[in-house]
């Protein structure tokens, strides 16, 4: 498995990205996961589902499968999150695991950066960041820039950049 995130402020288009992106990774015959951080609390079962009344009961996990996909919500109940290399190693094996959000590990990024968010770019602050993509040229970036819109050439960026799992868990290991 290798591994490559997508970072960026809120609203630049990460998660716009990811859903082109990752159909082209798979007409390669790449297979991708995806690890997606979130800021708050989320649920992906619903209130009156046997799931939710679970979790909500006491359970710390609660698995739901079908004919059609498996699900696991693990409820850490007070327990410190889990950063990204414990992540990583609870996914079944693919090629490519890309991960969005996370900005702050040691894992390679792609920036995601768009002009009207208004905010600064993370690169060249982050070490991480292997790439850009944005809206506009960026002729001082000291890192390869490809157009937000180039699908194709992100794919190829995220490909050549991408860090075996086992480096990217032991770089995770020295910070």
């Amino acid at each position: 498995m290798r591994v490559i995130g997508l970072a960026g402020w809120s609203g630049a288009g990460k998660t716009t990205l990811l859903a082109k992106v990752i159909p082209r990774l798979i007409a390669r015959g790449i297979r991708v996961s995806t690890i997606k951080h979130a800021h708050h609390g989320f649920d992906v079962d619903q209130p009156g589902k046997d799931s939710h009344t679970h979790r909500a009961a006491g359970a710390t996990e609660v698995l739901v499968s079908s004919a059609n996909r498996w699900a696991l919500v693990h409820e850490l109940r007070g327990a410190t999150e889990l950063r990204l290399p414990a992540l990583l190693q609870k996914l079944g094996p693919v090629d490519l695991v890309i991960v969005e959000g996370f900005k702050r590990e040691t894992h390679p990024k792609l920036e995601v950066h768009r002009a009207a968010v208004g905010k600064p770019l993370l690169h060249p602050d982050d070490r991480h960041i292997v790439a850009v993509a944005s809206d506009r040229p960026l002729p001082a970036a000291r890192v390869p820039v490809v157009d937000l819109d180039d699908v194709d050439a992100v794919a190829d960026i995220m490909l050549a950049h991408a860090r075996p799992l086992q480096a990217v868990l032991t770089d995770a290991e020295s910070v």
